[in-house]
């Protein structure tokens, strides 16, 4: 089965190339400056100006890069942070306004009395036990 790319190493590698350090901005002015494309007193704000440009890159790239996590999330039809935060904050509004009815209890089935009466205690029966003589 075919691996997949390795997206931290690509964004990695994709922030690397538009994330400028001011010492590579350095370098690249002062090549300009020796190449006659700038003047020396312009180093300092070329140096700005190419760490500023960087860091835009790096941010359009961080953007897009997210923009199209979400979009490829959302087609899956899976929640986001914002999806559950909201359906959170639904559930809690609810229960604060409309608390649940509490079901009435449920009662225990009556027990059935005990229908059979001996004989000896209803007075019926063959007379003998019932004190008559006769």
């Amino acid at each position: 089965m075919a691996k997949g790319p390795d997206w931290k190493q690509l964004l990695d590698a994709g922030v690397q190339f538009t994330e400028m350090q001011r010492s590579q901005a350095k370098r690249i002015a002062k090549d300009l400056v020796s190449q006659g494309h700038i003047a020396r007193d312009q180093v300092s704000s070329t140096v700005d100006e190419l760490v500023e440009m960087s860091r835009r890159r790096t941010e359009d790239l961080t953007r897009v890069v997210r923009n199209e996590v979400q979009r490829q999330l959302g087609s899956l039809g899976l929640a986001t942070k914002e999806d559950l935060a909201r359906l959170e904050r639904k559930v809690a509004g609810t229960t604060k306004t409309a608390p649940a009815k509490k079901a009435p209890a449920k009662k225990a089935p009556a027990k059935k009395a005990a229908t059979k009466v001996t004989k000896a205690t209803t007075g019926s029966g063959d007379g003998a036990h019932s004190g008559r003589a006769g």
